[in-house]
């Protein structure tokens, strides 16, 4: 198979999966059924693009083929006559596109974010909404999914489960809801896209750290959800977010692509004109005085963002923001960001009490993040053979190629560290 084919299906995954699965799942009302057949027409292009070529417009070989797998299925399941007949209506002409009426699909002018809106039912738990979206239009794997939420993949695939099977059993319809019903869905929607956009920051799995269409993708449909939403704050603070951490994405890793530290970039690589942007937008959302946990995580990647060098950082705005962060959303994660910030306010032993104290509650474990926070500390306070102990620990159970990388590194800095003391 040649390179180029082996991109096209890759390009057509990215941009065409949710609407594929989208369409399945409007006409049989199958969650399953529509991603697996989603899937096999995938694999289907994988053995006919070689022979046959790149068709003219992937898009729509793959709906073709995914249309006529669940037709089979559908035959082959003997599950009624009607189902069938219903099935073999499925057209290209049974997605939504651009030149209907803005009104009848809720007034959102995008294909993408029109799914989105339609994932994020109100009958769901949110976790289930944000889920159901990142799997369904995303594409992200279970396991991927799983780890945004700090739970297993066995766990995210029963949630998942019982998330379709509820929409079965309540019959909830798969259509975008009417404009006056956007409001309830938005914080879901707002969660799919944070979630998009660090999946395409740091990766949760394979070789590279990055994948910049995904955070290129999330910051599109941020700009709509923007303009969609215009008096939305915590919309304008989740785009303030993604842009300021985007503007120094080229400097996060080395031209080898191994992973560069905040306080290791190159800070002239960091892009002036999405920090810019991104505290125009932010105090634009900060004007409404209405703040949310999306403006306060912009807040503090703008001190970041801002400060000349992570010395001349002002580490106790940080601090302070990141407490009050956690007032609003408590939660571990939070937890352990608000630790290291005190830690570069007030030095690695007034962190590394917080971390013993989120490490006894137990609820960061097998959170690679956590001994790979300590293992920095006590290195910087030279207890080095606690520090390696900790990479190791971090090493055993983090989750990318990237991040094993990383952190061999600084096992094997760690180690050089011990010889030249003997």
């Amino acid at each position: 198979m040649t390179t180029e084919v082996q991109d096209a299906v890759a390009q057509a995954f990215r941009t065409e999966w949710g609407q594929i699965v989208a369409t399945l799942i409007r006409v049989t009302g199958d969650w399953d059924l529509a991603e697996e057949c989603a899937q096999d027409a995938f694999t289907r292009a994988l053995e006919r693009w070689p022979v046959d070529g790149v068709p003219v417009r992937p898009g729509a070989w793959l709906t073709t083929t995914a249309r006529n797998r669940a037709i089979d299925r559908r035959r082959r399941d003997a599950l009624g006559q009607d189902k069938l007949e219903e099935a073999a209506r499925m057209s290209l002409d049974d997605a939504p596109n651009d030149t209907e009426d803005a009104d009848a699909q809720g007034g959102i002018p995008d294909d993408r974010l029109r799914l989105m809106f339609t994932c994020c039912h109100p009958a769901l738990a949110y976790e289930a909404q944000v889920a159901l979206a990142l799997r369904t239009l995303a594409g992200l794997s279970t396991a991927e999914i799983g780890r945004a939420f700090m739970v297993s993949e066995a766990t995210m695939s029963k949630r998942l489960v019982r998330a379709k099977h509820r929409i079965r059993q309540a019959g909830i319809p798969y259509r975008v809801p009417p404009a006056h019903l956007l409001a309830e869905r938005t914080a879901a929607v707002l969660g799919v896209l944070y979630l998009l956009f660090n999946e395409g920051y740091a990766a949760s799995t394979g070789p590279s750290l990055l994948r910049p269409d995904l955070c290129a993708e999330a910051i599109r449909l941020a700009r709509l959800l923007v303009q969609l939403m215009p008096d939305e704050p915590e919309a304008r603070g989740l785009l303030a977010l993604m842009l300021l951490h985007d503007a120094r994405r080229a400097s996060r890793t080395d031209a080898t692509g191994e992973l560069v530290t905040l306080e290791h970039q190159d800070r002239s690589r960091w892009v002036a004109s999405e920090i810019a942007e991104g505290r125009d937008v932010l105090a634009s959302a900060l004007r409404t005085l209405r703040p949310g946990p999306y403006q306060l995580q912009a807040a503090i990647v703008a001190c970041h963002a801002t400060a000349p060098s992570t010395a001349a950082t002002d580490w106790r705005e940080i601090v302070s923001l990141y407490a009050d962060l956690l007032r609003l959303t408590p939660s571990p994660v939070i937890a352990l960001n608000h630790a290291i910030a005190v830690a570069m306010a007030d030095g690695p032993d007034a962190g590394l009490a917080l971390l013993s104290e989120l490490a006894a509650q137990g609820e960061l474990a097998g959170y690679h993040l956590l001994p790979a926070a300590r293992a920095d500390l006590l290195r910087r306070l030279g207890r080095l053979d606690e520090a390696a102990e900790s990479y190791r620990a971090a090493l055993a159970i983090a989750p990318s190629d990237a991040d094993r990388r990383y952190l061999t590194r600084r096992l094997d800095e760690v180690a050089g560290m011990q010889a030249g003391r003997a």
